[in-house]
């Protein structure tokens, strides 16, 4: 088998990007999904991203984890909007349909501004909180995330009990500013530490903007800002959630299976 890939990056969230519209790619074969995502021994990635066709939306987006699992993936969406602008699939705007339902999002010279999907409610997890906003997060306040045991506390969160049998995502969170903070995430499906999540930053930003009457929050991550708008809803949800930052492709290439 051989295929062309794009590498795409949001905020050193980094994902292989595939132009499947002709429906080639063997997506059933998550091996070959972990085996392109590995690090050591394939392209290296946090994710692959498929474009495809989809009736009545500009494209599709199939998103699969290094593992192989399914989730949304708010910077891998913004990265499939600027790999689809680059294809010539849409010009500045772009609506599609990703494994949560269909999206909206704006191209606005380097930057990518998507629409999330509505949020029903925040709700408590002991003393922290749950936000699923496409995908599961768990959201812990932290005295100092620069130093914080990300991977060790974020392992044993998404492992708990709590969330069997599949788990969570986990984030750490410490305020910088009245209208900014400092998120670190561990992620399910990666593992591990990324420098990066989208949604998990949207998810930080609504308990923060939740909690001290906000409707626009600024994140800090290890791989670069992201801001995060919405409106609170007097039931409780959240609704007109934008995410905004960057995606830059970073190189392309053919991949040969032996």
């Amino acid at each position: 088998m051989e295929f062309s890939f794009y590498k795409y990056q949001g905020t050193g969230n980094d994902f292989i990007m595939i132009d499947d519209r002709t429906k080639n790619f063997p997506e059933q074969d998550l091996q070959l999904v972990q085996n392109l995502c590995d690090r050591k021994f394939g392209i290296g990635a946090d994710g692959l991203i498929l474009i495809r066709n989809k009736e009545g939306y500009d494209f599709e987006m199939i998103y699969f984890n290094a593992d192989g699992s399914q989730s949304m993936c708010g910077n891998g969406a913004r990265c499939a909007v600027a790999f689809s602008k680059f294809l010539g699939i849409i010009s500045d705007k772009a609506s599609f349909m990703a494994i949560d339902g269909p999206h909206t999002a704006k191209v606005m010279g380097e930057l990518i501004s998507l629409g999330m999907s509505h949020v029903n409610s925040l709700s408590n997890a002991g003393q922290d909180f749950f936000v699923n906003t496409g995908s599961p997060h768990h959201v812990r306040f932290v005295d100092n995330v620069t130093t914080y045991p990300v991977v060790e506390i974020g392992k044993s969160i998404r492992y708990g009990d709590a969330y069997q049998p599949k788990g969570t995502n986990v984030n750490f969170v410490t305020p910088i500013s009245e209208n900014e903070i400092h998120v670190r995430t561990y992620e399910r499906g990666v593992e591990d530490e990324t420098l990066s999540c989208g949604t998990g930053v949207t998810a930080c930003a609504l308990v923060y903007g939740y909690q001290n009457e906000l409707n626009e929050v600024k994140i800090k991550t290890l791989g670069g800002n992201l801001v995060v708008k919405f409106t609170a809803a007097t039931d409780g949800s959240f609704q007109n959630i934008t995410l905004t930052g960057p995606a830059q492709q970073v190189f392309q290439g053919k991949w040969k299976s032996n």
